[in-house]
């Protein structure tokens, strides 16, 4: 097999790449008998001329002279590439069956992992099906009454099921987690091009048929599912061993107490889940605050956001045939914070992701097309002890309530939006005949209902001031970016958990048989790194356990 890298092909012209490949090679199109893509990212660096830039294996013909072949300074023989492979079970048996509480990346891959090695997890989430909470979903944006269990935040799939579905993680992945969660994916419904694409996403439509794919295959290893059930706390045998005994689970129907006994319990809660938090912390589990990051939506036309990534006439160059540009900037406030864009969502939508009464919050979402008219992203700015003046453990909790508090309380419920000048000025929108071109009958993506209003409102003033700083900052990297007067939605405060649930090496908190996994638990940011967390925590239970027959 040769890999061959550093292959350019323009835009369009996707379908020559067997063609550019033996001109690479030197060989015949028929001396190829398989070519796989192993990475394929757009180069735009000398814009307006694009090119994708491929790297692939090719098996050849026997016949083939190679020596030709090695003269090309890009061609090599191809590594061979690592093939996850779930471990063996250990010797120690479990009496009863391991608990995952979550549903997200992290509880969904931990379940799948122990369901495919025969432990029959028993899966806990407090929100719906994904069905269901979908529609659940799109009656509050349509302005029907918050469900606070079945939200953007709550149900099947996680936080992640309504995004962008980004793929790509900083994570190192010398065992090919990475790999594997990718390939789960593709199992599962994704397209194959996330196998290889430098910047891969699913999108939310995508992703709900996913999820549930997977679920189905954890019931089908002997797995249940317990949807609109909430964990409200858990026994230790006693005080002086502190190995769990049992959890209680709340049925959200009826309000009736489950329960069951089991000696693992994996926490694959979201960043979300703060009863959950509160109750962990009045129990004594030790945690510690964590920093994040909170501030605000904008949102540019897509093809402003194209025009200064791919050149002013990229469409009459590639004929429609770039997906939708991202961009990822970074800045310094005036004050030393960090400020840096989030989430991006290339042709997508600002949500209303709030999950709590009298309380709201913004994020972003994509379907899979990223085919919208416009573009979003957070730019959020750095928040710690010395923003909310308390190193309480949950004082970054509060301190996101209360954000989230101002942010209802400005505009009765509605997401407060307001154009970059005003909040710049911190004076409220005065331009009717703006919001009106604006929010013309097709020209918004806000998912959910809006109002102007001065978001200056919602913050402390120096984080005001920074979000400000870094739009300055990136209105020269990115021309226009600010000076355009883009608008500001709020508040985007559900970045990452503020609160770390602490574990040892083995991946178990103090209380034995207790798994704090995946982002709400402070270990990842993200779908695949959330995903690859309950791997490892999968991983560390199967090790060591083997499953009641």
């Amino acid at each position: 097999m040769i890999r061959l890298s550093q292959l350019k092909i323009q835009p369009g012209q996707e379908n020559k790449l067997m063609q550019a490949v033996a001109k690479a090679l030197s060989v015949r199109e028929e001396d190829i008998i398989q070519l796989n893509i192993i990475k394929k990212s757009l180069d735009a660096r000398k814009k307006p001329e694009l090119f994708w830039i491929y790297t692939v294996d090719a098996e050849l013909k026997a016949s083939v002279n190679f020596k030709r072949i090695f003269k090309n300074k890009n061609a090599s023989s191809a590594p061979e590439l690592k093939k996850y492979q779930i471990p063996k079970c250990g010797k120690v048996k479990l009496e009863c069956q391991p608990v995952v509480i979550g549903m997200g990346p992290a509880g969904l891959f931990c379940a799948y992992l122990l369901a495919k090695r025969g432990f029959k997890p028993i899966v806990v989430e407090q929100g719906n099906d994904v069905d269901r909470r979908i529609r659940d979903v799109e009656d509050f944006w349509q302005g029907k009454p918050l469900k606070p269990d079945s939200n953007v935040q709550f149900g099947e799939g996680g936080a992640g099921t309504f995004s962008d579905g980004k793929l790509n993680t900083g994570v190192k992945d010398k065992d090919g987690r990475n790999r594997a969660v990718l390939e789960i994916f593709h199992q599962h419904g994704a397209k194959e091009d996330i196998l290889y694409d430098g910047k891969p996403h699913i999108g939310t439509d995508v992703l709900a048929t996913i999820v549930k794919s997977m679920r189905e295959e954890i019931i089908a290893q002997g797995g249940q599912v317990m949807f609109a059930h909430k964990f409200v706390g858990y026994e230790s045998v006693s005080e002086s061993s502190n190995a769990l005994k049992r959890v209680m689970i709340q049925n959200l129907e009826d309000e009736s107490i489950i329960s069951i006994a089991t000696d693992i319990l994996v926490l694959a809660i979201g960043h979300s889940a703060r009863d959950t938090y509160e109750m962990l912390y009045e129990n004594a589990l030790p945690m510690e605050p964590k920093p994040f990051a909170v501030g605000v939506r904008v949102e540019h036309s897509q093809d402003y956001i194209n025009r200064t990534q791919y050149g002013e006439d990229y469409n009459s160059h590639y004929s429609n045939a770039l997906p939708a540009s991202p961009y990822k900037l970074t800045a310094r406030a005036e004050d030393g914070r960090g400020v840096y864009s989030f989430c991006m969502c290339p042709g997508g939508f600002v949500v209303n992701a709030s999950s709590e009464k009298g309380h709201l919050a913004v994020n972003g979402m994509s379907y899979s097309g990223r085919n919208g008219e416009h573009a979003d992203s957070a730019i959020v700015v750095a928040v710690d002890e010395k923003d909310y003046g308390s190193n309480h453990v949950l004082a970054g909790m509060h301190f996101q309530r209360e954000l989230e508090r101002k942010a209802y309380e400005l505009c009765d419920g509605k997401i407060p939006v307001q154009f970059y000048n005003n909040f710049k000025e911190n004076v409220k929108d005065k331009t009717s005949t703006a919001r009106t071109e604006y929010f013309s009958e097709n020209n918004h993506s806000i998912k959910g209902q809006y109002a102007f209003g001065n978001v200056n409102e919602i913050f402390p003033y120096a984080i005001s001031k920074a979000i400000v700083d870094g739009m300055e900052q990136f209105d020269k990297t990115i021309p226009g970016f600010a000076s355009i007067n883009p608008l500001l939605c709020g508040v985007e405060s559900r970045t990452s958990a503020p609160v770390r649930i602490l574990r040892d090496e083995s991946f178990q908190s103090d209380v034995r048989g207790i798994y704090p996994c995946g982002e709400g638990a402070g270990y990842a940011g993200g779908i695949t790194s959330a995903a690859m967390d309950g791997m490892k925590v999968a991983e560390s239970i199967i090790v060591q356990y083997c499953p009641k027959l």
